[in-house]
């Protein structure tokens, strides 16, 4: 039986760039409509359901921001993947995609291959996920909930009271959330890397991943992020939602962005040293979702400026699970309540129960490997 061949909606409102785009795609096997703007364009999506939309960010009547949300609030069309392409520079423009739900982003001017690359990465994950989904089938019935116990939280506040006292109770300047999701991400087998590499070496490396692991979280939403060690923290909160995007999913997809830019840096690092026997660069993740509060302390020695540290037991939780990580041979770990009432929107794979320090019962894990596009 032949294989229908993937529908793509390109809107632009420069009929070069839109032809340009037809001759590409067509030659890569779409079926391409082409639409002047994003109002011509959300009625060819509504009436044909494309399996991808390529579109402009600046254009009159409707802009690729307003079509991202339009699209996004129709439940007929809201999981079809969006590439939006954009003259603009500025980190918050490309932000504000992203929140706004669009999946992925090239720049103007683009090349041919940027377009072709961008369009069949977004397709790939559609079939893969599609594939994952039956066999995940199971996990998503699972609904055992964990409630927290506030034993971590305890502990390292007091620890902080020892070791890191405020001038005053400082809790005027905390912020606090109800309910947020603590991203945890580590490099896999740093040691090992740091004896192959020198230190200039290994600097490149490391400034090369975490720099785009900040753009990462930048770009979906992150309230609060620091490193810790090799490892980068990041919190996403319920109250820097949009409209379309919760925190939760935003965080999911920052760690699916980190898991891309390790595979990114392990090509690089094979172009750049072919004839060393590199391990292999990986990254894994553990989400977790609780209250946390984001802590303002002062170092009262030398009176430096305040930090700010995210506290509560999701986030002690977060960097636990990513320890598990590895031996799950799993990239990324999130709890089974965090998950709870997102089925539509993850795809996960594996299902195991962890034992954590200080919890008397199993936590209950899924590894997630992808956004839903159906």
């Amino acid at each position: 039986m032949a294989t229908a061949m993937p529908l793509v909606v390109v809107i632009d409102d420069s009929s070069e760039i839109r032809s340009l785009m037809g001759v590409v795609l067509r030659k890569d096997g779409y079926k391409v409509l082409e639409a002047r703007d994003g109002i011509v364009g959300l009625a060819l999506i509504k009436l044909h359901r494309p399996d991808l939309v390529m579109s402009d960010v600046q254009m009159p009547g409707m802009n690729g921001f307003e079509l991202v949300l339009a699209l996004r609030q129709d439940p007929n069309i809201a999981a079809t993947p969006v590439v939006l392409l954009t003259a603009l520079q500025e980190r918050s423009d490309m932000r504000q995609g992203m929140t706004a739900g669009a999946d992925d982003y090239i720049t103007k001017p683009f090349t041919p291959q940027e377009l072709s690359d961008a369009a069949a990465a977004q397709l790939a994950k559609r079939v893969i996920h599609d594939e994952r989904q039956k066999r995940a089938a199971t996990d998503l019935l699972l609904d055992q909930k964990k409630r927290l116990t506030g034993l971590y939280e305890r502990r390292l506040s007091r620890e902080l009271q020892q070791r890191w006292p405020t001038h005053g109770d400082g809790s005027e300047d905390d912020e606090r959330f109800d309910r947020a999701v603590a991203l945890f991400a580590d490099i896999v087998g740093y040691a090992a890397l740091s004896e192959k590499l020198n230190a200039d070496e290994l600097s490149e490396v490391v400034k090369r991943f975490y720099g785009s692991a900040g753009d990462t979280m930048y770009l979906f939403g992150a309230r609060h992020m620091h490193f810790v060690g090799e490892g980068v923290l990041a919190l996403f909160a319920e109250n820097d939602d949009t409209r379309s995007v919760s925190h939760a999913h935003r965080a999911l997809r920052a760690a699916l962005g980190l898991h891309d830019t390790a595979s990114a840096v392990g090509r690089f690092l094979k172009q750049r040293y072919p004839d060393r026997e590199l391990p292999e660069f990986r990254v894994t993740a553990g989400l977790h979702a609780g209250p946390v509060t984001l802590a303002k302390l002062q170092d009262p020695i030398t009176g430096a400026a305040a930090q700010t540290l995210p506290v509560g037991e999701a986030v002690g939780l977060a960097m636990r699970l990513q320890q598990q990580a590895d031996g799950l041979r799993w990239g990324i770990v999130a709890t089974q309540e965090m998950l709870d009432g997102m089925a539509d929107g993850v795809s996960t794979r594996g299902t195991a129960s962890v034992d954590l320090p200080g919890r008397s019962k199993g936590m209950a894990v899924c590894e997630v490997i992808g956004m839903k596009t159906r």
